[in-house]
């Protein structure tokens, strides 16, 4: 009577264990059966290193019965139609690259000479002196920073713009135009713009700064202006802008230096030592220069001086 329930129990535990192992037949065979079923055979390459044995493996299917057809290669995802249509566009877009080459060397030169604007505003233009004579009238004002840098800057570009128009149209007569209708290189564009240019610097530029770095730079001396190179030109520009609006800076700095001469002396004559006389001279200085419209009579004076 003792032994029934043991074999009872044993039964039960035997069933629990093998409920694990049936699961797992189970889904073997629903996983093997449909890849049996569909599998195509499968043929071996191997890789061989050195001596030829084989390292990797990698499976190549065959293509099946089934697969071919139009029903098959619709089912493999390849269309007739559709790959002529891609074929085409592809050539279509292959002709076009080959027909717009200068687009991208297009978009190179633009991006250069928006990084070398600032250098060339500072090296071929009017804007050195504007930017000189704007500083020392800030300077004798007395206002640190009014007006402020960049309404300097606004205004010395403006000017520079200004000034700089028959350059330009030149520059776009002799090179731009010829070069978009393609009936001139970019080297001889480059060659052809330069040229405008070259005389405005050579126009405001002092004999002695050209022969300065002429002598320094060349082993033979020009006979002519125009045979100076531009690395003689550039330097030379710039140094007679740089004179040019420290003269037209010392002039401006005289009637403002005499108004805090006159501040000073009286603060000192009357006692009045511990008030700074800038105090009292920026505001008549700023009055005297509002009173005789100095913006607009500055303004013509510099382009008088071009």
């Amino acid at each position: 009577m003792m032994a029934q329930p043991h074999q009872e129990c044993n039964k039960k535990r035997c069933g629990r264990a093998c409920h694990p192992v049936l699961a797992a037949l189970v889904l073997g065979a629903m996983f093997v059966m449909p890849m049996s079923a569909s599998a195509s055979p499968v043929r071996i390459a191997s890789f061989g290193v050195g001596g030829g044995v084989p390292l990797f493996a990698a499976a190549e299917t065959k293509p099946s019965a089934a697969n071919h057809g139009p029903a098959g290669s619709l089912r493999n995802g390849s269309n007739p139609g559709t790959d002529s249509l891609g074929n085409a566009m592809s050539k279509s877009i292959a002709d076009q690259m080959k027909g717009n080459q200068s687009v991208p060397w297009a978009i190179v030169f633009g991006l250069t000479l928006l990084t070398l604007l600032p250098a060339i505003l500072l090296s071929m233009t009017p804007m050195i002196r504007l930017l000189v004579v704007f500083h020392f009238l800030r300077q004798a004002l007395g206002t640190q920073t009014a007006p402020s840098n960049q309404v300097l800057m606004g205004l010395a570009l403006m000017m520079t713009w200004f000034l700089m128009q028959p350059v330009l149209l030149q520059v776009e007569q002799q090179a731009v135009t010829p070069y978009r209708e393609n009936r001139m290189t970019g080297e001889a564009a480059i060659a052809q713009g330069l040229v405008p240019v070259k005389q405005y610097m050579l126009r405001y530029a002092r004999e002695k700064d050209l022969m300065v770095f002429a002598s320094a730079g060349m082993g033979t001396q020009p006979r002519t202006r125009d045979d100076l190179p531009l690395p003689v030109i550039f330097p030379a520009y710039i140094l007679s802008e740089l004179k040019a609006g420290f003269q037209i800076g010392a002039v401006l700095f005289l009637p403002f230096l005499l108004v805090d001469l006159m501040v000073a002396s009286v603060t000192t004559s009357i006692g009045m030592m511990q008030l700074p006389p800038v105090v009292i001279s920026t505001p008549l200085k700023i009055l005297l220069f509002v009173m005789v419209d100095g913006w607009n009579l500055l303004a013509d004076q510099l382009l008088k001086s071009f």
